[in-house]
């Protein structure tokens, strides 16, 4: 299983995210996920820079493969823009770029005015955004009238040799069933077998499957799950909250929901190696190819020299 690094876009500042970059390839990490926000999910996580200038800067700091874990390409930012960018970024990473993309969250999505739509018409327009995307990677003037967008007489000059490979997330049958059909890839956070096999059975084949998982160093257990708690009790949220919450404001309020005790069931709290070696292998029983894991709370350092010195030659 290959092991990488996610960079957490609503958490950490432009600067800090290049800075794990590259003490992440120093650690022996293979690739990188990132995250793509308009808004942090709460106030306190305090940052969401535009992730392409982001990407652009990681291509001159690290040679790690980078995978956008995920992008919406249906509502905020138009396909055809999207196609760009993501081009752009696979030349400037010399090829080593995925485009992660999924339906998105109306914490970012809804920025515009735009009406929220159902879970179905959201995965129709995720598929008219692939279609978008790909005919465009083909150097061609592209001319799209379709249901949801319209391309009028626009070709992309600037290309990698290769388009970049379009992986979906997916957690109900109906996502899922999609990143099969359409995908190069699958992307998840659950360590469930049932999503891996659904994706291979129903057209995935062997095509890569991609998931991460959050941890928080420091010193104990429990002031791993208190940094959790602090910076991102809405990951112990329950159910389809994540899609439908317009605000951080929305976000807190829900989080008072969540019991700190919670968090050492959502995140590796504290320091121990075995406990992030325990993770991974219920990842790779799941069935996945590559794993990412990000900290939150200040002592990512720790976490990376961590997995250089104990986890990483623990799987090797």
């Amino acid at each position: 299983m290959k092991i990488g690094y996610f960079l957490s876009s609503e958490e950490y500042g432009p600067a800090e995210l290049l800075a794990q970059a590259r003490g992440a390839e120093q650690a022996g990490f293979e690739a990188l996920w990132i995250a793509d926000h308009y808004h942090p999910w709460l106030d306190v996580q305090g940052q969401s820079s535009f992730v392409w200038s982001t990407i652009g800067a990681l291509s001159q700091v690290c040679s790690l493969p980078v995978t956008t874990a995920v992008t919406c390409p249906i509502m905020r930012i138009h396909p055809a823009l999207i196609a760009q960018a993501a081009a752009t970024s696979a030349v400037l990473h010399s090829g080593r770029f995925v485009l992660g993309v999924g339906t998105g969250e109306a914490l970012n999505e809804h920025i515009l005015g735009d009406p929220w739509p159902q879970i179905d018409l959201r995965l129709e327009m995720l598929e008219e955004a692939v279609e978008v995307m790909r005919k465009l990677w083909r150097g061609r003037f592209v001319n799209h009238y379709g249901e949801h967008y319209t391309v009028q007489h626009a070709r992309i000059y600037t290309r990698p040799d290769t388009p970049p490979p379009v992986y979906l997330s997916g957690f109900g049958p109906k996502s899922i069933d999609l990143a099969a059909r359409i995908g190069d890839g699958y992307i998840s956070t659950k360590p469930d077998a049932e999503l891996v096999r659904r994706f291979r059975d129903n057209g995935g084949g062997d095509k890569p499957c991609q998931a991460g998982f959050k941890a928080a160093y420091a010193e104990s257990e429990d002031e791993g799950a208190r940094l959790a708690y602090e910076k991102w009790p809405n990951e112990a949220m329950p159910g389809e909250l994540s899609q439908v919450l317009a605000s951080p404001r929305h976000f807190e309020q829900a989080a008072q929901l969540v019991k700190p005790a919670m968090m050492k069931q959502a995140f590796v709290c504290g320091n121990d190696a075995d406990a992030h070696l325990e993770m991974i292998d219920n990842y790779a029983k799941a069935g996945y190819d590559e794993l990412y894991v990000t900290n939150t709370g200040p002592h990512w350092q720790g976490l990376l020299d961590l997995y250089q010195r104990e986890v990483l030659p623990g799987l090797r």
